[in-house]
Order: structure tokens, then sequence, then C-alpha cells
């Protein structure tokens, strides 16, 4: 059975896009760009939702071929367009870069992924890791919390039906400020 893994960069309030889905508080360090490159090279699986699919994809397939990006930034753009990705949209017509589109039950989906073998999947976009949340499915979630309240926008997390018991697994700060934690759910 794969573990599942629910992560991303997120505001000290809880926010991982500002209204308007206005990502731009949220401005990478190298280091941070080592971290989720390293979580990609340990993934096998990534899963997105549309609107994240959207974002991800309009920059990151030729993300290494930008004349300002720095070494951590092309590592991270040539993992994320090599590795497997699932996207979950009934709206989006076609994918590309590895990717295949589910337009079905996602929790369904992620389930039947998670039965099989095979190495870790990560989930991305609020909307769908909150489906896979309420279904009981994340194992691991991993917050990049950075310094800066944005006052309302996308929460991390979407409304849930009953308690999550977590136990923390790490905790660690990086030079950027962004504070870096990691839990398992306890089953």
């Amino acid at each position: 059975m794969r573990k599942l893994i629910y992560g991303m960069n997120l505001s000290l309030d809880g926010y991982i896009a500002a209204p308007g889905d206005d990502i731009g508080w949220s401005v990478p360090s190298d280091e941070l760009f080592r971290f989720w490159s390293d979580q990609l090279q340990a993934t096998d699986l990534s899963l997105y939702g549309r609107k994240l699919w959207q974002t991800m994809s309009s920059y990151w397939p030729n993300g290494d071929q930008l004349p300002n990006a720095t070494p951590a930034e092309i590592e991270f753009a040539r993992r994320w367009r090599d590795m497997a990705k699932v996207v979950f949209s009934s709206t989006v017509d076609t994918v590309d870069w590895n990717t295949r589109l589910v337009t079905g039950d996602a929790v369904a989906e992620i389930a039947r992924l998670k039965a099989e073998d095979g190495g870790a999947m990560d989930i991305g976009g609020a909307t769908l890791a909150g489906a896979a949340i309420r279904a009981g499915l994340v194992d691991e979630y991993v917050l990049a919390t950075a310094p800066v309240l944005v006052g309302g926008g996308t929460p991390f997390f979407t409304a849930l039906d009953s308690w999550v018991n977590l136990n923390l697994v790490e905790t660690r700060t990086l030079p950027c400020g962004v504070i870096l934690t990691r839990y398992e759910t306890r089953r």
C-alpha cells in the first residue's frame, strides 16, 4: 500500500493562495526549492486538482529554461516535468508532461491508487486534498509555513467532517524563515 502525502506552501494564517488566487507572497528560496525537489524525488506519483495543475503546468514544463532560473529551480522543473502525474478534473480536456487525466470519482481513484504497490504519492490542491482527508486517505501532512499573513483566500485545510489526530514527526526552520512541519495521521 502506498503512502499519501499532502504538502504545500502556506501562509502563517493558513492559506495556500490569497484572494484572487494570488500566490505572489510565496516566493520560495533556494532552500525551499531544494526541499520540494527532494520531496518530488522521493515520490512516485503526484495527484493534482485542476487549479493547482493549471498553475503548475503554466510554469514548470519550461521552468528550467528561463534565463534567471537558479540551479534549485532547474532541478525542481526537470523533476516535476519528468515525474508521473494524475490530474482530477471534469473541466480540463487534455494534459501533458507524463500526466493522466481522471474525470470520474476522485476519491475512488485515489483509494485504488493508494492500494497499489509502489512508492509514495503526493496530493496537491485544497479541494482534492480535502476530499482525500475526509475519506481517511491522507497519511502524512507537510506544511511549509511562510512568515506572512494574507488575511484570506484558499485555506490549506477545507472543512472536515470529524477530527483527524496527528503525530508531529519533524520541525525545522529554513534560513528564509519558512518553518517546515511534518505530521503523520494517527490511526
